[in-house]
């Protein structure tokens, strides 16, 4: 984690079409000194430079369209993780194939990994895969990955605002966030936890219309057994990797339950583990936990007949 008042560097990375320049927006937003699209090569010359100008917060946006960024990411990484006169936090945005696609395409701009002359939607998934295979082992060096798939512009933006207001206060923030499996995991999920294995009450025509917010959802849902011994053992594991996240530096956290639609049982156990976790004294001095549920609101969840997909 940064240290608070202290010098910090950020290296804003991850796929085309992420958000990266909307996430370079907010930091500059936030006080930060930002460069975008800056050769790896000259970056270390340029923190020094920054910082004998009297800046303390820099940013920099690089992705793959900069002349040999895939060979120079990890080489860069290294030599600045070994400078002592800053903390450095590299930042991951990431999206599905499925959303990059569509980004590509409403701007008709040719990813920049797609075969030259190549063409046509085929030719677009084909570059999408072989960055996203190429960045595989950046993405392993994240101090933070922010999946940006379900995030509109406005919400990227305070996303990016709360990690880095953990990042500088020296906090950790623990996300709890409940999802359902039918929209996909959250891709910047350090735990994902399948709730699935209970009862849905989405075939119980009373509790159907409500959501884990609602008390009575909750009840039926917290009622059950294994329920009661799920929200141990995720307690006892929550516990167990949060001094170790601190440990490894982590500024940002995210355990992820899941259920079919993410309506009804992720979100009374998210929101019920985050409430324990609270009330245990679990989380101390520096951690800041936060719940929130990722697909309660999608209007699926209104137009569905009785009896169609589960939730």
């Amino acid at each position: 984690m940064m240290e608070p008042g202290g010098k910090s560097v950020l290296i804003v990375t991850g796929m085309s079409g992420a958000g990266k320049t909307v996430a370079v927006n907010a930091l500059e937003d936030l006080g930060f000194f930002c460069v975008d699209n800056l050769p790896p090569p000259v970056v270390e010359a340029t923190i020094s430079a920054l910082h004998q100008a009297g800046e303390t917060r820099i940013a920099f946006g690089i992705d793959v369209r900069v002349r040999d960024y895939l060979e120079l990411a990890s080489p860069m990484i290294d030599a600045l993780s070994a400078r002592e006169d800053f903390r450095l936090f590299v930042l991951y945005l990431d999206a599905s194939d499925e959303l990059l696609s569509r980004r590509f395409s409403a701007t008709r701009r040719p990813h920049p990994l797609t075969a030259r002359g190549a063409r046509g939607a085929r030719a677009l998934f084909d570059g999408i895969r072989k960055e996203r295979e190429l960045m595989a082992p950046l993405r392993g060096r994240a101090t933070a990955i922010v999946d940006t798939t379900n995030l509109t512009v406005h919400e990227l933006r305070r996303e990016v605002m709360e990690l880095f207001r953990g990042a500088e206060t020296g906090n950790l923030i623990v996300r709890i966030v409940s999802f359902g499996f039918k929209y996909g995991a959250p891709r910047d999920a350090d735990i994902v936890l399948d709730v699935r294995f209970l009862p849905n009450p989405h075939f119980d025509d009373r509790l159907r219309p409500l959501s884990g917010l609602d008390a009575d959802v909750r009840d039926f849902v917290l009622g059950q057994t294994d329920a009661a011994q799920f929200l141990r053992l995720a307690r006892a594991l929550v516990e167990f990797c949060i001094p170790r996240f601190l440990q490894e530096g982590k500024s940002y956290a995210t355990i992820a339950l899941g259920c079919t639609g993410g309506r009804h049982r992720s979100v009374a156990l998210a929101q019920e583990l985050a409430e324990n976790l609270l009330s245990s004294g679990s989380v101390s001095h520096g951690i800041e936990l936060e719940a929130s549920h990722r697909d309660l609101h999608r209007p699926e969840h209104f137009s569905d007949p009785p009896g169609r997909a589960a939730k």
